[in-house]
């Protein structure tokens, strides 16, 4: 029995990772990441539809579009401010404590959304119209729930990498990542019921649109719990018992890692952008004046879309594992790069069928599917000192770039071709949109397939080496790690 030193855990005080503790970690690191996505779907359906009325009432329906988006920028913009103290953490004191803070902080956030006072009196309101003291409270909550989110997915991929056996990190590494569907779905779910069984009424005018916002507290409760009872990770363990916990590990990610960093922010750009794009744009576009879809479209087309990712992730990343996390994760990108402008076409089309299979498409299997390989190919891109702060930063500074601008950059794309095409007085005016949509999507995804090739493959190298996998002689060299040892897995 041997841990990832291969030698003996008695001796050396290591934890054996059994199966059922990583079924146990994968269950835990799960259950948190479906809660930020549910978090996240969320918020981009309810800025795309509801928050605009409730919030922004004095303005009209494009600026309120623009000012709902950009409640929906802030949270990503406190992300990697949230990365840097929460991974600077990870590395000083732990995965697992780290994440049992992260998520408390977001979900909490999330669940207080559901017991804010809006704009002006609506029924459900629980001390009649705020003012501006509404849209003020909803900022304050997305920064904080951002702030918490900022370290959440690094943590549970890395808590997870560091646990998996040699030749199924990309595998048990993409679990996490698929519960990011289910999380989804049930955002997705909670919305097309709600706008399904009150079609007579707005759902504004009521005070169902606090339900999904309120059900976030049912998966706090389930993720603290669990989180409570996990192991923290072998490789961590190691640099406690060996002392060689960095002592200020942001310096020396300034220092040894800005070129991991930017590699890792390039190949996320086409993923989260796409992401974003797909789950809070595309649905507020086809919902516009320009297309005039109506109904739960939006809810509709994540549904079957998060439903195909569920199946996408967990075999990118077994795919990862058998051909490389490199080509992999290129060839996804490069669907996305072929497929921006026909996705962009359908949704402006207007048929509800081409709609959601565009967007099935879109998020299934172009960004997803680069999930389902990003897990582990993040974790080996950095060394074990500074690994949890190395990929927060990375994540998260890539989210606003790609996903946190997206929705904005793309909400005044709209706005824009609506004034060329007569202004809003104009039925269809906006419905060209989808050229200039189609063409960022395309720059987004061509700078993720061209920066897989300025990337080394990282397969199943030691995660307990200190240095980057772009300055590990091994990799260089065209293999893993000289010093890889097989983490232990009892069956």
């Amino acid at each position: 029995m041997s841990t990832n030193n291969d030698v003996p855990a008695q001796t050396t005080g290591l934890p054996v990772i059994t199966r059922q503790d990583l079924r146990r970690a994968a269950f835990g690191s799960s259950i948190g990441s479906a809660l930020e996505y549910y978090d996240f779907a969320l918020y981009s359906l309810a800025s795309a539809l509801v928050f605009t009325p409730l919030f922004f009432p004095t303005v009209d329906a494009a600026t309120g579009l623009i000012l709902s988006f950009a409640t929906y920028f802030v949270g990503f913009a406190a992300r990697p401010i949230g990365g840097i103290v929460f991974g600077r953490l990870g590395d000083k004191i732990g995965r697992r404590t780290v994440l049992v803070v992260t998520i408390l902080l977001m979900g909490g956030s999330s669940t207080l959304i559901g017991f804010l006072p809006t704009y002006v009196d609506h029924p459900g309101d629980w001390w009649g119209g705020a003012g501006l003291v509404a849209p003020i409270l909803l900022v304050v909550l997305r920064v904080l729930q951002g702030f918490g989110a900022g370290a959440e997915m690094s943590g549970a991929s890395i808590l997870m990498a560091e646990s998996a056996p040699r030749g199924e990190r990309g595998f048990w590494s993409s679990l996490p990542f698929m519960s990011i569907q289910i999380g989804t779905v049930a955002a997705a779910l909670v919305y097309f019921v709600l706008l399904e069984t009150n079609q007579t009424v707005p759902i504004t005018e009521t005070w169902l649109w606090r339900l999904p916002f309120l059900f976030s507290a049912l998966l706090l409760v389930a993720a603290i719990f669990i989180r409570l009872k996990l192991k923290e990770s072998p490789t961590f363990v190691k640099l406690e018992v060996e002392d060689q916990i960095a002592r200020a590990p942001f310096r020396g990610l300034v220092h040894n890692s800005w070129r991991t960093i930017l590699r890792a922010i390039g190949i996320r750009m086409a993923e989260n952008g796409s992401s974003s794009i797909f789950q809070a744009l595309a649905v507020a576009y086809v919902t516009s004046q320009a297309i005039g879809v109506t109904g739960p479209i939006g809810a509709l087309s994540l549904v079957f879309a998060a439903s195909l990712g569920a199946v996408v992730v967990p075999i990118a990343g077994r795919l990862s594992d058998r051909y490389g996390r490199v080509r992999v994760y290129r060839a996804f990108a490069i669907f996305e790069l072929i497929a921006a402008f026909p996705l962009w076409y359908l949704l402006s089309t207007g048929n509800t069928v081409l709609i959601i299979v565009a967007v099935t498409l879109a998020l299934g299997i172009g960004s997803w599917g680069m999930f389902g390989a990003q897990s582990a190919f993040m974790c080996e891109l950095f060394g074990s000192r500074q690994r949890y702060l190395g990929v927060a930063v990375s994540r998260e500074v890539s989210a606003v770039l790609a996903g946190g601008i997206a929705p904005l950059v793309g909400a005044g794309i709209i706005a824009w071709c609506t004034s060329i095409q007569g202004g809003s007085s104009v039925a269809g005016a906006g419905s060209i949109a989808w050229i200039p949509l189609g063409g960022y999507l395309a720059l987004l995804s061509a700078i993720t397939v061209a920066t897989t090739f300025a990337i080394p493959e990282p397969a199943d190298r030691s995660l307990n080496v200190p240095e980057d996998a772009i300055n590990d002689p091994a990799v260089l060299a065209g293999g893993t790690s000289a010093s890889f040892k097989q983490t232990p897995v009892r069956r």
